[in-house]
């Protein structure tokens, strides 16, 4: 598509006790390889849950691949990766892949799920409950859910808790590759693994945008650490 696939247009976010966004303008292209960060409390996951649609704007609109958020279209068109992950306790991590794959219309999902399980190293736990998995078991199958359907926008909030380093580096590599192949990829995060990876920065500073740019190891620094 021409144009921004997603957009934020003047987007205010009122909690009633403060605000979560101020009057937030921002554009993300396709094949952009986006690092979200900030201190606690800035806004980082309020952004991503409006452009989840898990939020609604207070003022303003985002749209994504050129339809308001809330629409089918764009849910169509958007995965994400809550920093939570979210899974039924009665499925197997098959099952989730599967159930995930048919509800998005994925083609040939199968072999790239046998990829993904192998790479986080799933492959003999794909018959079992992630339920009872910990915690970084369960990011993982949670990456490997939001991978495995088709999509143009991929939104992550704060991939790498629980995750070993072994874990960081794969998810990096698959986040740049998502990138690589024209998907539109926004990540917040405190850690500064993806510094080298990243095609962009924007920081946020109590709501507003704080910084737009390339990324840059001290920099962002100063978002992440103070």
């Amino acid at each position: 598509m021409s144009g921004p696939l997603l957009r934020l247009d003047g987007v205010t976010k009122d909690y009633g006790q403060g605000f979560g966004l101020k009057s937030l303008s921002l554009e993300i292209a396709s094949g952009e390889l986006v690092m979200l960060i900030g201190h606690n409390g800035s806004g980082k996951s309020t952004l991503l849950d409006l452009c989840a649609s898990l939020l609604e704007p207070t003022e303003g609109e985002v749209t994504v691949a050129g339809q308001p958020a809330e629409s089918i279209a764009a849910r169509v068109a958007r995965s994400y990766i809550p920093d939570n992950p979210v899974l039924y306790d009665d499925l197997t991590v098959w099952e989730h892949i599967a159930y995930i794959a048919g509800l998005h219309g994925a083609r040939r999902w199968e072999d790239t799920a046998e990829r993904l399980l192998e790479t986080f190293r799933l492959t003999d736990r794909a018959d079992d409950l992630p339920a009872t998995f910990s915690r970084g078991m369960r990011q993982k199958v949670s990456i490997v859910i939001a991978l495995v359907r088709p999509f143009s926008l991929l939104l992550v909030d704060e991939p790498f808790l629980g995750l070993d380093a072994p874990a960081q580096e794969v998810l990096v590599d698959l986040l740049r590759a998502e990138a690589d192949r024209g998907a539109a990829v926004v990540v917040s995060t405190h850690q500064l693994d993806l510094v080298a990876a990243a095609t962009r920065c924007v920081g946020l500073l109590d709501g507003e945008l704080g910084y737009d740019g390339p990324p840059d190891g001290d920099l962002i620094g100063h978002f992440v650490h103070g």
